[in-house]
């Protein structure tokens, strides 16, 4: 699997998936945004990665942008026949990996619907810790969800790295 930077080209193809229900799932509402606005959410606004499998494959993406000073918030999604192959565990390692050297961050945070069990648990399997339930903190459809949120700090990740540069397992 690799993460690749989005281009332009790759608007279109997200700003489908964005709008089909299937690919934004249950627990999201699907997006309808202009070419121009998903432009600049993709390529300007966000730290924006198309997931694709080692055969060039467009399987899915993860995003990440800054929530306040010190934070950056992620999201991901795949194509439906995808999930569950352990992708975005993948994915949102190499998020991780790729934003605490990057970014003067102190923590990556993650929310999903509190329904979403295969979201936490490949949150959980990337080293996040759940911090609790922010109470109907979203709305899908016009029903208020509850929200898990999840993060992962600058130190834990420190330690996970010292650790995998002694030669022991990281994730």
């Amino acid at each position: 699997m690799n993460l690749r930077r989005a281009e332009k080209d790759d608007v279109s193809l997200v700003a489908q998936r964005w709008s089909n229900s299937q690919y934004m799932g249950e627990y999201q509402d699907v997006m309808k945004l202009s070419k121009a606005k998903m432009e600049k959410v993709m390529l300007e606004q966000t730290i924006f990665f198309i997931i694709e499998k080692k055969d060039g494959t467009k399987i899915g993406h993860i995003g990440g942008w800054m929530y306040g000073k010190i934070c950056m918030e992620i999201g991901f999604a795949l194509v439906l026949g995808e999930r569950g192959k352990g992708y975005g565990t993948e994915a949102i390692q190499m998020m991780v990996n790729y934003l605490f050297p990057e970014k003067d961050i102190v923590r990556i945070q993650a929310p999903t619907d509190t329904e979403n069990t295969p979201c936490q648990k490949a949150l959980e399997k990337a080293g996040f810790t759940n911090e609790g339930t922010m109470r109907k903190s979203h709305c899908v459809r016009g029903e208020y969800r509850d929200m898990s949120l999840y993060s992962f700090l600058r130190d834990e990740w420190e330690i996970l790295a010292e650790t995998t540069a002694s030669g022991k397992q990281h994730y």
